[in-house]
């Protein structure tokens, strides 16, 4: 009977931890969510004014924005694309691109295209790969990825869009090429689709035309 009780409250005393744990758990998950969130859009701001400078351009590039619908170069079913204009016109489109190679997984990115095809900037925005080597790839470790400032992919028949290692005009890192493979292809699918669907890309009315547009319509102000 003692054997019997004692069981009985381990079961109790396992049972009333586990509810506690998991409710501190989801407690910690819903109170950091929007925290994490925050963070995210902090980070992808940050990157998106790195590549295009706010003072450079006229419109607020975080709200004149366009969906990609391709979840191969995204990662996602729908994904959100950023425009810089000047005097109205859309000269850069910054895409987020997911290089699914990496050496320890996905790698997420956004790179920016200018009118003329020729690159604005790549940023890393999240990654895993190893420390010391592929993390290279960020800018606050190396400036390697500064190398796309003004490059302009030919296409297909460009053997040069590559890594050093694999005849190409980029660098790899000593000991660590796959990283920086990943992150080359991957822009490379990135300037695909820009010229795939640059109409769309670049001459979708900014969100206040829209706007203006339908108060002409309805005669509102």
């Amino acid at each position: 009977m003692e054997m019997f009780t004692a069981i009985r409250n381990s079961a109790v005393g396992l049972g009333i931890f586990a509810v506690v744990t998991a409710g501190a758990i989801a407690l910690t998950q819903v109170s950091t969510e929007q925290r994490i969130a925050d963070n995210i859009e902090a980070q992808q701001a940050k990157a998106l004014y790195e590549i295009v400078p706010e003072s450079s351009i006229d419109n607020d590039m975080l709200s004149d924005t366009v969906i990609i619908e391709d979840a191969d170069l995204t990662g996602l079913a729908q994904a959100t694309a950023f425009r810089a204009r000047r005097k109205g016109q859309v000269e850069t489109v910054i895409m987020p691109v997911i290089a699914p190679d990496g050496y320890t997984g996905a790698i997420s990115l956004i790179v920016g295209i200018n009118r003329d095809e020729t690159l604005a900037g790549v940023r890393v925005l999240a990654h895993k790969e190893t420390p010391g080597l592929g993390d290279k790839v960020e800018l606050k470790k190396s400036d390697w990825v500064l190398s796309f400032n003004g490059q302009q992919y030919n296409g297909d028949n460009d053997t040069n869009w590559a890594v050093k290692k694999d005849g190409g005009r980029f660098d790899q890192f000593t000991g660590a090429t796959i990283t920086p493979r990943a992150i080359v292809n991957a822009t490379a699918a990135a300037i695909h689709y820009f010229r795939e669907h640059k109409t769309a890309l670049l001459d979708n009315p900014q969100p206040q035309d829209s706007q203006a547009a339908t108060n002409a319509s309805t005669g509102a102000e």
